[in-house]
């Protein structure tokens, strides 16, 4: 394949990626989606590497489509009794922190396995229950934590030339996190809030990157799909589209800025069938970021999202800020 055209196909995607209709994310759902530049590699021949990382989402700006607002009221997804109860709640704050393992090993020089295991999901969730009843009352005690929900898959380069390479990823995530953990009034908690989804869901993806002349200067673009499943409660996160698209550059050996602009849309949730309101949104980020390579191999990175644009299906909490610190080793 010849240079132009693989520019060409490149382009096409970002495009795609980009212009994405809006779906949306639940309230307590908020991962920091960028390209880190470690866990999309190839791993090389019988190469074993592994990348930690720790990602902070902070969720406390109230919004109504992309304005702001004073107040946040949420459903309650009821799996007991079946229902959605509209308006239940006032969300307040959801701090999302996660430690997230991920591993590769090279089988060929093109082809690597990949597993990624969030080591622990914990959400720091604030609300107001029972709204405009008689038993309204503050809560803070209805965040969860665990382990999350284990993807493993392969990641292959299908166009690999002196500038360019082109990889494609398939990942199965499996139901390893809890999903039925109960809330402070004994009732299974929000979906948003478990560590896991109890579900068996699939992520397609696809990445392109190009090295200037001198090896200074590298730009990428990178996108995904992911379908969910349903689980055994009847509730369906939406199916979530992400992109990615920016530059690095090579000062020395040591020192890798970056910027990127990253791009979620993540469908609404469904319940026994049903549109979940309150799920839905539209996300793109701003990420500055800075890698130092170690001597000897490695790395330790850094990256801070800042939102450019939040638009949510009725009211949510949006984020205010993301950051993701790591080693690879």
């Amino acid at each position: 394949m010849s240079q132009k055209r693989s520019v060409r196909t490149a382009s096409l995607l970002l495009v795609l990626v980009l212009v994405a209709t809006p779906a949306g994310a639940t309230c307590g759902s908020a991962g920091c989606f960028l390209v880190t530049g470690t866990e999309e590699g190839l791993a090389g021949t019988g190469k074993l590497g592994f990348d930690l990382s720790y990602r902070y989402v902070d969720q406390d700006v109230k919004l109504a489509g992309s304005d702001d607002v004073s107040e946040v009221l949420a459903p309650k997804i009821d799996f007991e009794a079946g229902t959605i109860e509209p308006d239940h709640h006032r969300e307040i704050r959801t701090q999302n922190t996660a430690v997230l393992l991920g591993v590769t090993y090279g089988l060929t020089a093109r082809l690597t396995l990949a597993l990624s295991l969030p080591l622990l999901q914990e959400r720091d969730h604030q609300h107001v229950d029972e709204v405009g009843t008689a038993e309204e009352h503050f809560s803070g005690s209805d965040g969860q934590r665990g382990l999350g929900d284990l993807q493993a898959g392969v990641r292959g380069a299908f166009l690999v030339g002196e500038r360019n390479l082109v990889m494609g990823t398939l990942m199965v995530k499996a139901p390893t996190g809890a999903y039925r953990l109960l809330d402070s009034e004994g009732a299974v908690a929000e979906p948003t809030l478990q560590p896991g989804t109890g579900s068996w869901d699939g992520i397609a993806g696809v990445q392109w990157t190009r090295l200037r002349g001198d090896g200074s200067l590298e730009w990428f673009a990178a996108g995904s799909y992911r379908r969910n499943g349903t689980n055994d409660l009847e509730y369906r996160m939406g199916g979530e589209l992400q992109g990615s698209g920016g530059v690095r550059l090579r000062r020395g050996d040591r020192f890798e800025p970056s910027l990127q602009v990253n791009v979620r849309d993540a469908g609404r949730d469904r319940f026994l069938g049903t549109d979940v309101p309150s799920t839905g949104s539209q996300l793109w980020n701003l990420t500055p970021g800075l890698r130092f390579r170690r001597e000897g191999g490695g790395s330790f990175y850094a990256f801070l999202q800042v939102p450019l644009h939040q638009k949510v299906n009725e009211t949510q909490l949006a984020p205010r800020y993301g950051v993701v610190l790591g080693a690879t080793f």
